[in-house]
């Protein structure tokens, strides 16, 4: 249970220092008084809320939570502090510990219950507490749970899967034109890699052949002097090989390059220009010859498919049919384990029932088309009827039942219950009642709720005053005499009346 909150600078609260014990913990005061913003700052240093507050500390015992990372036993206190600096830091026993990780490890001994939030009818957010209990009751639930989730996904994909065939099968003649097409319009080009810098290679010496040829022809000349400077040479006395070496070199040079410009007698300048235009036309597209040769594989395995595509439906439908039967089968067995968790739902919420003056509250699991939660779809009903038809007096009773039950098995024993603005906008006889419901739960809970009903506020075990005094909030635990002067307020308003107060003084008895 929470033992102690401290907060410094929240918003209209300069200073909060507060001690609470465990049962039945009530906040009361005018409105504007800052009631929300206290209960929201006590949330946020478990990461339950936004923090607002500069520094905040909560002090719990005696909360039943084991946690090897946090190296905390059943036994021991727990420590949460937050800071708000230019971000929040959070400290669990002076661990370092992010939002995420903080707020999973709070939602195992906390639990907020908002009754301005009205989905909790929701069948999808049933159907997850009704696992969650099973996972309780049967061990071997998870085994079906999670073999049903992995071939749902499975399903999933072969269901896209073989849409895509049967949007395609719809312009399969398009497509395959238009993969033919590409196909051709690549093959006849037949482009090879390297190509394009041979052909350019081939350009630039058809553009200097000419003049190489002249040059050859000029340079030529110095072949009719080889004999005289060998014979000078001689004549030196020095070896001559040098020089005769040097001078078939460069002869084999010239032929050489007179062979290759031979070559390009039968080369057709307009072809080659031709050639690589195309061939530069293809590298634009696709970056290189070496992805458009790519390209145009891919083109011919697409154009295969699509020839293959009716093997490939047949076979997809019939992996769909398999896994819809698989799915199926599990479908009806998690069923099963749900329809027996709901009934020990139900069972626990008409306990409470019999506490807020109703009975026979109803849930009913039907069979809907299947998808990624099943074949169920929750209903509720009270005394057979739909909760289209019940009264909000009864509906908001019933959604605390539920609300108080699903917390029962939400939370550890010794857990924390939250409930915002509870007993808002109730007749006085359903204020009772749900004083009657909460006091009981407080039992087993610590229990910290706004009241604007005095029925609540008499059954608290602390009562806490939040008020404001020159725009600076405030809050104190009464004493027996203010709890009196308080409840009267609440009564009669502003100008307590002498009605009021033992009005107040008999509900607190």
């Amino acid at each position: 249970m929470i033992t102690r909150v401290y907060l410094k600078d929240c918003l209209s609260f300069e200073e909060v220092d507060l001690e609470f014990k465990n049962g039945l913990n009530i906040f009361t005061g005018p409105s504007g008084a800052g009631k929300s913003i206290l209960m929201q700052a006590i949330l946020s240093l478990f990461a339950l809320a936004d923090v607002k507050a500069n520094l905040g500390e909560v002090l719990l015992n005696n909360s039943k939570i084991s946690d090897e990372i946090y190296d905390l036993s059943c036994d021991d206190d727990i420590i949460i502090k937050s800071i708000k600096k230019d971000k929040v830091r959070y400290f669990l026993n002076n661990q370092s510990v992010s939002k995420k990780n903080l707020n999973d490890f709070s939602t195992k001994l906390i639990k907020h219950l908002n009754l301005k939030d009205t989905s909790e009818f929701d069948s999808l957010k049933l159907l997850d507490f009704l696992d969650r209990l099973t996972l309780q009751k049967k061990k071997d639930f998870l085994i079906v749970k999670e073999n049903f989730d992995s071939l749902y996904k499975e399903l999933i994909h072969v269901k896209k899967e073989l849409q895509k065939i049967l949007d395609d099968e719809s312009k399969l003649e398009d497509l395959k034109e238009f993969a033919r097409f590409e196909i051709d319009k690549i093959e006849q080009i037949n482009p090879t890699i390297d190509e394009y810098e041979e052909l350019n290679l081939i350009k630039k010496r058809l553009a200097k052949k000419e003049k190489i040829e002249v040059a050859i022809k000029k340079a030529s000349g110095i072949m009719e002097f080889n004999h005289n400077v060998t014979q000078a040479l001689e004549l030196m006395e020095v070896d001559s090989s040098f020089f005769d070496e040097t001078m078939n070199e460069l002869n084999n040079v010239f032929e050489k390059f007179n062979d290759s410009l031979h070559e390009l007698d039968d080369v057709n300048i307009e072809n080659v220009l031709d050639r690589i235009e195309k061939l530069s036309a293809l590298q634009k597209r696709f970056g290189s010859i070496e992805e458009c040769l790519k390209y145009k594989e891919q083109k011919k395995l697409e154009l295969e498919s699509y020839e293959n595509i009716f093997f490939q439906k047949e076979k997809l439908e019939k992996s769909y049919e398999n896994l819809n039967t698989k799915l199926e089968e599990l479908a009806k067995t998690i069923s099963s384990y749900r329809k027996d968790s709901a009934k020990i739902l139900e069972e626990k919420i008409n306990q409470y029932l019999k506490f807020l003056y109703l009975n026979n509250a109803k849930i009913i699991i039907n069979e809907k088309i299947l998808d990624s939660s099943g074949i169920d779809e929750v209903v509720f009903e009270l005394n057979g009827v739909s909760l289209d038809t019940i009264s909000s007096g009864e509906y908001n009773r019933l959604r605390l039942a539920l609300l108080t039950s699903m917390s029962e098995f939400d939370i550890v024993d010794n857990g924390i219950l939250f409930l915002d603005e509870i007993d808002a906008n109730l007749s006085g006889k359903e204020s009772d009642a749900i004083s009657k419901v909460l006091k009981k739960l407080s039992n087993s809970y610590q229990i910290f709720a706004i009241s604007h009903q005095p029925q609540l506020t008499s059954s608290a075990n602390q009562h806490f005053l939040v008020d404001k005094i020159n725009g600076i909030s405030f809050v104190k635990e009464l004493n027996s005499t203010e709890k009196i002067n308080e409840i009267a307020r609440m009564i009669s308003g502003e100008k307590v009346t002498s009605e009021a107060l033992e009005f107040a003084k008999n509900l607190l008895k």
